[in-house]
Formats: structure tokens, C-alpha cells, sequence
């Protein structure tokens, strides 16, 4: 079988078998492609390759001055294929299951202050060429921080999760994994405004022959709605209304600032594990830093010792 082959049947299996979610199976697509065409160019294939030709290709990536993350994702996808094709009988080993992966950084999540937050919000209220882009626009970044949801997740929401003024909305996340988040009262005040026009406009559309959107936040596009890319830029023209530096300012910024604001305010860690989508708490625990103020602060006020 080709190189083509092999990583074809792995994203259907990923895809089929495990659920994995559109944006997890591209990944995976795009590690592979590189892994492959850099064996390809040392006469190689993926059928034949080695431990010490996989070794030799992280090397490589390194040497390229690829991020820590980016590393141990592509050897992730490598592992991933490797396991898939001795489980299949294309191999009769596993090339890379004993390499251990580059450590990651603990680097701290870049957030933003609950005054910069304030004023993103305010400004997405009058930030639109319309009064419906406004609108839209002041719901996407009201819940966007209300939830901590990621871009994926929110530009995706279907309009049946916004029906019946929830208190709590239903998310579903990476490999189709659902889980309730609450809705902050100026979220769902931004969301039953927004849902208001937003049918109003389908109804015109039917109307003229047009199918309604099954989408929360519908486009003309391909992809039937508000895609990743277009809500980047415009919450990078968002920041610039609201004078916050648009260096600062991301999607997943607003989602770090969700997580840390609510760890500033007392909650609890799983919690926010559960509220992020986290499949591990060890992976919200990046966000204990915040944490290390308002501990001091707890024993300098609280500690027998500590008084004086």
C-alpha cells in the first residue's frame, strides 16, 4: 500500500471508529503528509521506516525551530498511525511506540484584565456595519466569555441551543463530547436579542425560497456559517474599537481570561475543568497561577501568625 493509502485508512478509522472531530482528523492529515514526504525524499516510505528514522525526523523538526507543542503533536500523529496499522496487520511492529516525546513548557496562558474584557464587550455592541452585525456580534462575544467555549464550538452552535431562554447551554466539543455551561444574565439577554432578529431574518429568507439555517450564527459561505477564520478578524477589529492592543486579543485569549476571572473569584478548579471541556484537570491546572495572589493574600489576612 502507498503512503496515501495507509494514512487515508488511519483518518477514516480516527474519523469512523473514534469519533475524532473535523479539526483533530486535518491535524492528523497534515503531520502525516509531512512525515511522509520527508521519508519520501530520503527514498523512503511509511511501511519500511524505523525508529531511528522517525528520531531522526523530530530532529529535523527541531532543527527547523518547530514550537515544543508542534513536535509532540506530530509525534503524537506518528504514534497514532503506527498503532493503527500493527493493530491492522500492515506492520508487524510499532515503530515508534518507545520514543518519548520532547517535555512541554509550562508557558502561562496569555489572558486579558477583567477591564479589557469590559471594554471588548461594549464595543462589540457598536462595532458592525448594521444594526444586525451588531447585534451578532455583541451575542458571539457575550457568550464566547460567559462560556470559555472554543471558536470551533461557538461559531458551530446550532439555533436549536438557543431556544427557550436556557439558563444553560449545551456544547459540543471535541469528539462529540457534550457538556452544560451557565449563562451569564448579559449573555442570555445578548443571546434572546440576537436569536430575535436572527429569526426574523430567516423568515424574510424563507419567504424569498431561501432554506432556513440550522446554524446560531448563519453565513453565506460554504460552510453555512460564521467560520473560524472570519470571527479572528473581527475580533481583532473589536480590540482595536475598544482600545485594547489586537496583539493581545484572540478567541482563545477570551477563553483563558473565562477561566482565570472565575479561578479569581473563588471557583473551583474541576469546575472549570468541566465548564472548559477539559478531558484531564491536569491540563486546566496551567491556570493555578492566578491563583498564587489571592492565596497569599488568604493567609496575610486570615493566618494568626500573619497579624499584627
Amino acid at each position: 500500500m502507498s503512503d496515501r493509502n495507509w494514512i487515508g485508512g488511519f483518518l477514516e478509522a480516527q474519523a469512523a471508529e473514534r469519533g475524532a472531530a473535523d479539526n483533530t482528523t486535518a491535524a492528523y492529515a497534515r503531520d502525516l503528509a509531512d512525515f511522509s514526504g520527508w521519508l519520501a525524499a530520503r527514498g523512503q516510505g511509511l511501511d519500511a521506516a524505523q525508529r531511528h528514522d522517525v528520531e531522526d525526523y523530530l530532529v529535523h523538526c527541531e532543527a527547523q525551530g518547530l514550537a515544543v507543542s508542534t513536535r509532540a503533536r506530530r509525534l503524537s500523529s506518528i504514534k497514532q498511525l503506527y498503532r493503527f496499522t500493527f493493530e491492522e496487520g500492515l506492520r508487524e511492529d510499532n515503530p515508534a511506540v518507545q520514543i518519548a516525546g520532547p517535555g512541554k513548557s509550562k508557558r502561562l496562558p496569555k489572558t486579558l484584565s477583567i477591564e479589557e474584557v469590559d471594554r471588548l464587550l461594549a464595543a462589540a455592541e457598536t462595532h458592525g456595519r448594521n444594526a444586525d452585525d451588531r447585534l451578532r456580534n455583541a451575542c458571539l462575544m457575550q457568550l464566547l466569555y460567559a462560556t470559555g467555549m472554543r471558536v470551533s464550538e461557538l461559531v458551530t452552535l446550532p439555533v436549536s441551543a438557543a431556544r427557550g431562554d436556557p439558563r444553560m447551554l449545551l456544547i459540543r466539543g471535541k469528539g462529540g463530547k457534550e457538556r452544560m455551561v451557565p449563562l451569564s444574565p448579559p449573555a442570555r439577554e445578548a443571546l434572546a436579542t440576537w436569536l430575535a432578529r436572527r429569526d426574523a431574518l430567516d423568515e424574510m429568507g424563507r419567504a424569498r425560497g431561501k432554506p432556513a439555517s440550522p446554524h446560531l450564527f448563519p453565513s453565506r459561505g460554504k460552510a453555512g456559517h460564521l467560520t473560524r477564520h472570519a470571527f479572528y478578524l473581527l475580533i481583532k477589529d473589536i480590540a482595536v474599537s475598544a482600545g485594547v492592543s489586537p496583539a493581545k486579543v484572540t478567541p482563545h485569549t477570551l477563553r483563558h481570561a473565562f477561566a482565570t476571572h472565575l479561578l479569581q473569584n473563588g471557583a473551583d478548579l474541576r469546575a472549570i475543568q468541566t465548564f472548559l471541556g477539559h478531558a484531564d484537570v491536569a491540563t486546566t491546572e496551567i491556570y493555578t497561577h492566578v491563583l498564587e495572589e489571592r492565596l497569599k493574600e488568604l493567609v496575610l489576612d486570615h493566618h494568626p501568625m500573619a497579624r499584627d
